[in-house]
């Protein structure tokens, strides 16, 4: 069976275009992320990322200091 802990999923309220230019300048200086993606056609705005080193947590702050909601998609 394969473990699939490595992929985080979260809801947000990144929106925009602007929203993903903000998040590629967020999520591209952060160490341990491998990929991410942000579905903006979901209603829940889903951000997914891969990275074996980094948490929920650490994210979730990311994003709530620069003034974006976040938080883990169950």
């Amino acid at each position: 069976m394969e473990d699939f802990n490595h992929i985080l999923l979260f809801k947000t309220n990144c929106e925009t275009a602007a929203d993903k230019v903000a998040l590629q300048l967020l999520l591209g200086k952060q160490d341990g992320i491998e990929e991410w993606n942000l579905d903006q056609e979901d209603c829940d705005c889903v951000l997914r990322i891969i990275t074996y080193t980094v948490n929920y947590t650490c994210i979730i702050k990311l994003l709530n200091h620069h003034g974006y909601e976040c938080c883990e998609l169950i």
